[in-house]
């Protein structure tokens, strides 16, 4: 009598075995599960060490569908989440330290659990490149913005920087210049690395003024950035910007270290894909900035996981 009593009070087993593993928790990861949990496919999110993703270091959001008066970058992912678990998908959060991608089912290895899985989306997205100036995290979402997409329309009429000398800094800074009154660009050398066509374009618009050979010391202000202190690494000279936020557009790195040797990546480090969303392994797949390095948009990160979702529905329906 009493071994069943104590077979009736012991716990049972957490699941092991999903259909679906989801590694990463940002605006792909959860639109995805919405979608597999929907179409009854156990899955499970891995959320990693930033559960939300980059939203969750932001701070209003005003171009996500559906939100008439924008809504804080953390609130969204909060919602987001509670909308998967309402869904039935199991969310946990841990980081993935191994996977195997090589033998079925896939093996998702964590730091307390082992995982197995009959179809993987990658979803951990990139991490924008830092300059590492002082204040520079200090400020991030309070003036220091790593898209111009994102944050650019908060910058009327104010003077502002845009770090970097490549394409994407020569974008930035076009594209600011329909909000801001002057954009300033810092680069550390006295030539650009950006393509002819988007020199020429920059070094049009009157509304932007170069400074060459220089680099961002210190980012200051008090609630948000209001000056910005660079040196002239040629002559050393310091001088201070008054200005109300700064744009750093040097660059991503994906999230994708975990993977090599797995799968192929694209000659820029990002996810290569096949047929939409799937990668050159058959069962994993990848959404969101992991794989996209021209939009990187919350908007077409949910996008991708509702693609890799419907991708892995059909491919699981195929294999049985």
């Amino acid at each position: 009598m009493q071994a069943e009593i104590r077979s009736e009070n012991k716990k049972p087993e957490a699941k092991k075995k999903f259909d679906v593993i989801i590694i990463g928790a940002g605006p792909a990861g959860y639109t995805a599960s919405i979608y597999t949990s929907r179409a009854k496919r156990e899955t499970l999110i891995i959320s990693g060490i930033l559960p939300g993703g980059q939203l969750m270091l932001t701070t209003e959001v005003e171009n996500f569908p559906g939100f008439a008066n924008g809504i804080m970058g953390p609130e969204l992912m909060t919602t987001m989440r509670q909308q998967a678990e309402r869904m039935g998908t199991t969310i946990i959060d841990d980081e993935v330290v191994n996977v195997d991608f090589k033998h079925r089912p896939f093996k998702i290895l964590t730091y307390s659990e082992e995982y197995e899985a009959d179809a993987v989306i990658i979803a951990t997205g990139a991490t924008p490149r830092k300059i590492g100036a002082k204040g520079e995290q200090e400020f991030s979402a309070r003036g220091v913005s790593y898209c111009a997409t994102c944050d650019g329309p908060f910058f009327k009429n104010q003077e502002i920087v845009v770090a970097g000398g490549g394409d994407s800094a020569m974008e930035e800074a076009i594209f600011l210049t329909k909000f801001a009154n002057k954009v300033h660009v810092i680069h550390r050398k006295d030539t650009l690395r950006a393509s002819k066509v988007m020199q020429d374009r920059a070094f049009e618009n009157k509304k932007i003024q170069f400074h060459w050979n220089t680099v961002i010391e210190e980012i200051k202000g008090s609630q948000k950035v209001s000056q910005i202190t660079v040196k002239d690494v040629t002559t050393n000279k310091v001088d201070t910007l008054e200005v109300g936020g700064l744009f750093v557009a040097i660059g991503h790195e994906p999230n994708t270290k975990l993977f090599q040797g797995q799968i192929e990546f694209d000659a820029q480090g990002y996810i290569a894909l096949k047929n939409h969303t799937q990668t050159n392994v058959d069962g994993v797949f990848a959404a969101g900035d992991v794989h996209d390095h021209r939009y990187r948009q919350a908007i077409t990160a949910a996008a991708f996981g509702c693609m890799a979702a419907i991708d892995v529905d059909k491919y699981l329906s195929e294999r049985k």
